[in-house]
């Protein structure tokens, strides 16, 4: 059976690092290295949170009744909605959230259907050789 490696992990104390380490806001930059330093913090608590969000969806593919059901287009759907009306509250352009997360959620699909399948290959009963 798959086992999430990491099914406790919680981004909060890398969000909260990368918190500690911010030096500026965007205005109040003034040479690119410190945009540059911004930037990779930003990165870095992504990071920690695309890996929590992983966990979720690897928790997802072991507990779905059925590959069928991995790939839903209804949530699909109600994810990017939600994320577009998130980002028209943040004044964060729909030209940039809609195909970040369209992307995201098909590559966490297809991560979904190597979790299911090897859940399913590991649990499946084991045929005796030569019966």
């Amino acid at each position: 059976m798959y086992e999430c490696t990491m099914s406790d992990f919680n981004a909060d104390k890398y969000a909260e690092k990368a918190a500690g380490e911010r030096r500026n806001s965007a205005s109040e930059c003034k040479t690119m290295p410190e945009i540059r330093h911004e930037i990779d913090r930003l990165d870095r608590a992504l990071v920690a949170l695309l890996k929590e969000r992983l966990t979720y969806i690897e928790r997802a593919g072991i507990i779905k009744p059925s590959r069928d059901v991995v790939r839903d287009e209804a949530r699909i759907e109600d994810v990017v909605s939600k994320v577009l009306a998130e980002a028209k509250e943040l004044a964060l352009p729909q030209e940039i959230a809609e195909p970040v997360w369209r992307l995201l959620i098909e590559k966490c699909i297809a991560h979904e259907f190597v979790i299911y399948d090897e859940d399913e290959a590991a649990t499946a009963p084991q045929v005796a050789a030569g019966s």
